[in-house]
């Protein structure tokens, strides 16, 4: 039996590196308001502080809940997708695009991979929360592109990052 509900559990569950990124911002003001050596330990925690709240707005945006079909699974560079009616891996490194088919109920990532069928991924499944630094490695990926067109639900696909395009720069 759980005390906290649902709804709070999944807000604190999506924005947790916020929230920690707060904490250490405000203990790094609390010691960069002392004298010596400890202001400019404060001073380095507030920097990795404010590092932790970017990155963990843009893993909060990426986030688009839980309860989707499947389960994705990344290991050793290789997302493996294990789904009710489908599933495949892709090699991260293999990778010739990805794409976002937001029309979609629930919206999917699409992955390519040469000699092998798309490998279409839920964004709201169970684990997907590991694809946002699967994604990240890629070269030449704009992640702010990304998340604009999570949040922004185009009608129709969209490339995220191709490998080919990713080379030309």
């Amino acid at each position: 039996m759980s005390f906290i509900r649902p709804e709070a559990s999944a807000f604190v569950d999506r924005w947790r590196e916020v929230m920690i990124g707060i904490v250490v911002v405000a203990l790094g003001i609390y010691w960069a308001s002392g004298f010596g050596l400890l202001k400019w330990v404060g001073i380095v925690v507030i920097l990795i502080g404010a590092a932790l709240l970017v990155a963990g707005v843009q893993r909060a945006r990426f986030r688009m809940g839980k309860g989707g079909p499947g389960v994705v699974q990344v290991d050793e560079r290789q997302i493996t997708y294990f789904g009710p009616l489908d599933g495949g891996a892709v090699a991260i490194d293999e990778m010739m695009g990805l794409s976002l088919e937001a029309h979609s109920v629930p919206p999917v990532w699409v992955l390519r991979q040469p000699g092998q069928a798309d490998l279409r991924i839920p964004v709201n499944a169970e684990g997907s929360d590991a694809l946002f630094d699967a994604f990240a490695a890629l070269p030449g990926i704009r992640t702010e592109r990304m998340l604009a067109q999570l949040k922004s639900k185009p009608d129709h696909p969209v490339v995220i990052w191709s490998k080919v395009a990713a080379t030309l720069h």
